[in-house]
């Protein structure tokens, strides 16, 4: 699963999960996670904004899916836990 940032969402930026093939990653950019057998890529410019940030696995009666539920470079995040804006990072 990769995960990456785009602009846009209510906040400014939004958080993507996409599954990949391996052929997929770029090792020059791409930094890969691994934990509990699930194999997390994540971009060097995303990484900056997700440094520390806890990723968690929902399940709900309407269905399932990957979700930042903790970021600390943060500063405001939409309702639905979809987009964020970052802190001033300088």
């Amino acid at each position: 699963m990769k995960i990456f940032i785009d602009s846009g969402g209510c906040s400014g930026f939004q958080y993507n999960f996409e599954i990949v093939n391996e052929n997929e990653i770029d090792l020059t950019r791409d930094y890969i996670f691994l934990k509990n057998n699930i194999k997390v890529i994540i971009d060097d410019i995303t990484l900056g904004m997700l440094n520390k940030c806890t990723v968690d696995y929902k399940i709900e009666m309407i269905r399932s899916s990957f979700e930042i539920i903790a970021n600390p470079n943060a500063e405001l995040g939409c309702s639905c836990g979809t987009s964020f804006s970052p802190k001033n990072m300088d």
